[in-house]
């Protein structure tokens, strides 16, 4: 593989692995999807598609060999939850996605629409907001009612986020990394989970900055700023578990 494709798949690594993660709903389960699809895809060179799109590619072939695609896990299909994953958290154009999943675009926007549809439908869950500013904080609020969401409560510190989280026992939390002066979103966190068993979803303005795989990360990272689909997407992924590996 010439040099230029090896640095862009490099590049694209970040990406892949908050795919993966949100595809498996565990950081082990997706980075070890990145990590077979990366060993195959060095060993290969496939101009006809960028490495990133081929990433996406392998891991989501991987995914179907190993994983439970023949389920409709949380009510939704396999090819619907990937097309959802791939246009809203990872931002790709409906015919790209196509591509990654080897569909027409005719397909892919028939089933994207289909899952769009059970999107809406599915069960809605109590949120714990953890953001120290006041304005994001009440836009993500908006947000997580757009997608038909409660607010079980908003915490701006790690000490609040904690009383907050053993008092209202939310279904989600949806967590800010950096709280300024009332300290760490990934600490706070680290501190509910000792205690209560609650799916997680980190919020960042550099989401490559946690998905390195080299150390315990989120198994769900979405970008700032980002649209209700996204959320609803991310929320739906983190509440049902994701797809998990047989």
């Amino acid at each position: 593989m010439p040099l230029s494709r090896r640095q862009d798949l490099l590049r694209a690594l970040p990406y892949a692995r908050r795919y993966a993660r949100a595809l498996c709903g565990s950081q082990s389960s997706g980075d070890l999807l990145v990590a077979e699809s990366l060993r195959e895809l060095m060993a290969v060179d496939d101009p006809s598609m960028p490495p990133r799109l081929r990433l996406y590619q392998w891991i989501s072939r991987h995914h179907a060999e190993h994983g439970r695609e023949d389920e409709t896990a949380g009510g939704m299909p396999p090819l619907g939850r990937k097309l959802l994953l791939l246009t809203s958290l990872e931002e790709l154009p409906v015919n790209d996605a196509a591509r990654v999943l080897s569909l027409s675009p005719a397909q892919a926007t028939t089933i994207l629409g289909d899952a769009h549809t059970r999107l809406r439908s599915c069960a809605q869950t109590s949120v714990l907001i953890i953001e120290d500013e006041p304005i994001i904080a009440m836009d993500i609020e908006e947000l997580v009612r757009q997608c038909g969401h409660t607010i079980a409560g908003v915490a701006s510190s790690e000490a609040e986020a904690v009383r907050l989280a053993r008092e209202t026992r939310p279904g989600l939390i949806l967590a800010d990394i950096n709280l300024g002066d009332g300290g760490d979103g990934m600490k706070a966190v680290s501190s509910i989970l000792q205690h209560q068993d609650i799916p997680i979803i980190f919020v960042t303005a550099y989401p490559e900055r946690l998905l390195t795989g080299d150390t315990i990360e989120p198994a769900f990272v979405i970008t700032k700023p980002f649209e209700p689909l996204t959320l609803a997407v991310s929320t739906y992924q983190a509440v049902s578990g994701g797809v998990s590996l047989n």
